[in-house]
């Protein structure tokens, strides 16, 4: 199998720690490549993925992409829990993550961002997180699965590009979860590197939450 593959995208992380959960990391190839919302497509991947994006697995049965088909796909054994609950904190984590991502490409637009967007992201990562603080015993009481998996890759993308927003100290039981789960190898191994221009500046300051959401 060939993965599209990147080191920054926290898609693709949710399919890595799934590899490595499965054991199924070496029956793999790795494809680097960039895409980006506001770039033209990526010739390669839309070679694959009609939709230009990644990940985009390329099996001997065809291509299978989105994140949730292709971890259910290679966790076909069982291995993680993906029950209703697992499915709903998948869905709640993925749609956070592609907020961040609209946010930031919104942020990057050279006529500047739109105000009320922007204020309707704020309010639904503050959302989010305020849901996860107070699910948190319910997240560590769970079999780890495909909803920690999403978890952990919307935090990590928190920690990436929205690094001054000091989560952790307005959400300290969702933190200490973070923190154990950090300790696991396929979360370890799998951490977000950045091999291009980080342009980290753009999020600077955009992002806080209020002292009463803890």
């Amino acid at each position: 199998m060939k993965l599209h593959w990147s080191p920054r995208s926290p898609f693709v992380r949710k399919v890595m720690i799934t590899l490595h959960e499965t054991g199924r990391l070496d029956e793999v190839e790795l494809m680097r490549n960039v895409v980006a919302s506001h770039l033209p497509p990526n010739p390669a991947v839309l070679a694959d993925n009609p939709l230009g994006k990644i990940p985009a697995l390329v099996t001997e049965r065809g291509v299978l992409f989105d994140s949730r088909v292709i971890c259910a796909w290679l966790d076909r054994d069982g291995v993680l829990d993906a029950g209703v609950e697992a499915q709903r904190w998948q869905a709640l984590a993925d749609g956070a993550t592609d907020i961040l991502l609209t946010w930031r490409t919104e942020l990057l637009r050279p006529q500047g961002a739109w105000d009320a967007i922007t204020a309707s992201f704020r309010a639904k990562i503050a959302a989010v997180m305020a849901t996860l603080e107070a699910e948190a015993d319910a997240l560590a009481s769970r079999p780890f699965g495909a909803g920690h998996v999403a978890v952990i890759c919307f935090l990590g993308q928190l920690d990436f590009r929205w690094g001054d927003s000091a989560w952790r100290a307005h959400f300290p039981r969702l933190a200490a979860l973070a923190a154990t789960w950090a300790e696991r190898r396929s979360v370890a191994a799998t951490a977000i590197v950045d091999d291009g221009a980080a342009g980290d500046e753009v999020t600077a300051g955009v992002l806080t939450f209020e002292k009463e959401t803890t």
